[in-house]
């Protein structure tokens, strides 16, 4: 920047320190910065933002309407977008689940919905769509996403707690997206519920009820006992005929990617919601820096389908690449229009992401040390790698993890991404000093023994509550003892067989030490974790046996699982308490 100004960078660097700025002459400055600068040596600047300019450019290649340039006689009535937001417990997904009649609750770990979830329903003949989204608060940015696709949302509040700080948060974010909110007042059949109580603090937070003279609608319902959902569902119908909700069904679809994530048999997999023109199989699509031709469209109920029109929710095949969460997704007019805009965007992202690159390598320190360090007074950097099995995931972490830093105590992501954790992460970790974290993923064989050789600590979680706190723990020194798990063993199933009254088995191969039947167990697809339990039966020939050791091969009967494929990974697991240092 100096040589532009007429001086030197030692100038710049000089100022900067007496502004209590610590800089050095190669490195990237903030817009502050170079204002503060400016004004000292009183030159005039103007900053832009690259990125309008470089959307403009694609937008032009892409061949995209202006706003304005819309057909009002083609514009069709479509289904509302709902948002359902609150409060960690209480009672999204249970809400939700009433309101589409199936049953989502179990599989989410600690019951904390984790990624997002989008449905479509249909009541009294009307469609209606809805997006489950998070609760806990490290997933904000999945939620603000989540509003900004949104038409209307429904605020859960339980009627025992009250107004919570992510209910504040829900409210903020429904606000800033400027759409109408339904409170449902959730657990009226709890008997300490006090919903006159809710509605003075919902009131307070500026949510004024019809009650008390205001516009807000306050639905009471219980999840549990399935009281008050018709209500709920009358007021959105209502809500969302006020509104005039349309779109333009013709024309080149475009619309917002909810979720994205790598599945080992479908390659990159996308959650859509189509918010103009009708998405059809076949056609070339761009999502931020990935696209591809629609290999195949899945809807809510797990079935194919051709077309997708305004406000339907489908998982979408045939990307490139995990696209990100929150990244616009349009149909290009043909498929090397859609490469090049998407080699363009991922240039770009390459661009912006090196410049805010922390020179992590040699310069941290790992877990372990970073206590010794801040004893010694030093400021301590801490290395991180971090593997997620989803996009959303992945930024939930990492910005969570950024309110963890303190003077003393900062954080550099080395690499973050999405997948199984591999060797290449591992040597990454080791050439730089980094801790790997892994999150609802696990690391194949090869990285787990490079890890044990090379001594670089892997650590591993299913609940970001536990992510976090092991690491805030780790920054303050405050390290109490833990369960270590032990791998015990590992098969690779080889074949599923269909037993009457018994159901899959999986016919299996033992790659590495001794599956014991009774002990717990990983189901491992492409190094992600899609489902825990316990060996309930295990089997040599005809025989029932109680373990069998590598090398071998083996009939394995699992607790209550059945989703079993040629290619997954069995891991069995032992849980040793070992005191922390």
């Amino acid at each position: 920047m100096a040589p532009r100004l007429n001086r030197s960078a030692a100038d710049v660097v000089r100022f900067l320190l007496q502004q209590g700025e610590m800089v050095t002459a190669t490195q990237s400055l903030s817009d502050d910065m170079i204002e503060l600068f400016a004004a000292e040596i009183g030159a005039e600047i103007r900053l832009v933002d690259p990125g309008a300019e470089q959307e403009e450019e694609l937008n032009r290649l892409l061949q995209l309407p202006a706003e304005e340039e819309t057909d009002e006689s083609k514009l069709v009535e479509r289904p509302p977008v709902v948002t359902v937001m609150g409060h960690v417990d209480h009672g999204k997904t249970l809400l939700l689940d009433r309101i589409r009649h199936a049953n989502v609750v179990e599989g989410e770990a600690g019951g904390i919905t984790q990624h997002i979830g989008a449905y479509q329903v249909e009541w009294n003949g009307k469609k209606l769509t809805f997006i489950d989204t998070p609760g806990h608060e490290a997933f904000t940015a999945m939620r603000a996403r989540g509003a900004e696709a949104t038409d209307i949302v429904i605020l859960v509040v339980a009627a025992d707690d009250g107004v919570m700080p992510q209910t504040q948060e829900a409210i903020d974010h429904a606000k800033a997206a400027g759409v109408p909110i339904i409170v449902a007042l959730n657990k009226i059949d709890r008997p300490n519920a006090d919903p006159q109580r809710v509605l003075a603090q919902l009131a307070e937070h500026g949510l004024v009820p019809e009650q008390y003279g205001g516009d807000i609608v306050t639905v009471e319902t219980s999840a549990l006992q399935n009281l008050g959902i018709d209500d709920l569902l009358e007021q959105v119908s209502l809500v969302a005929e006020l509104e005039e909700l349309k779109a333009d069904p013709t024309g080149r679809a475009s619309g917002v990617v909810l979720e994205a994530h790598l599945d080992k048999g479908r390659g990159p997999v996308a959650t859509v919601l189509v918010q103009q023109g009708t998405l059809r199989v076949g056609e070339p699509v761009v999502a931020g820096a990935a696209w591809g031709r629609v290999r195949a469209m899945i809807n809510d109920q797990g079935k194919q389908v051709k077309e997708a029109s305004p406000s339907t929710p489908v998982e979408l095949l045939g990307l490139s690449e995990v696209a990100r969460a929150g990244d616009a997704f349009v149909v290009a007019p043909d498929e090397k229009t859609a490469g090049k805009v998407a080699s363009m965007r991922e240039h770009w992202q390459r661009q912006a992401s090196m410049a805010n690159t922390v020179a992590a390598a040699g310069g941290g320190a790992r877990l372990e040390d970073i206590f010794q360090q801040i004893k010694a007074g030093q400021t301590a950097t801490l290395n991180l790698i971090l593997k997620t099995d989803v996009h959303g995931s992945l930024e939930a972490v990492t910005d969570s993890l950024r309110k963890l830093e303190r003077e003393d105590v900062k954080l550099a992501f080395v690499s973050r991404g999405v997948g199984g954790i591999n060797e290449n992460d591992v040597q990454l970790a080791l050439a730089s000093n980094a801790t790997i974290l892994g999150f609802n993923v696990r690391p194949d064989r090869k990285a787990r023994e490079m890890a044990e050789n090379e001594g670089v600590e892997i650590r591993l979680y299913e609940i970001i509550y536990k992510l976090l706190e092991d690491i805030e723990n780790a920054m303050l020194g405050l390290l109490e003892p833990e369960y270590e798990e032990v791998v015990t063993g590992e098969a690779e199933v080889r074949e599923v067989f269909r037993v009457p009254r018994v159901g899959s088995v999986a016919g299996c191969y033992v790659t590495n030490g001794t599956l014991t039947r009774g002990s717990k167990v990983r189901f491992l697809r492409e190094g992600v974790i899609i489902w825990k339990g316990s060996i309930s039966s295990l089997r040599r020939f005809k025989e029932d046996v109680r373990e069998v050791h590598q090398g071998f091969e083996c009939g394995v009967g699992l607790s209550d699982f059945q989703d079993l494929k040629p290619g997954d990974v069995i891991e069995t697991f032992e849980e040793r308490e070992i005191p922390r240092t």
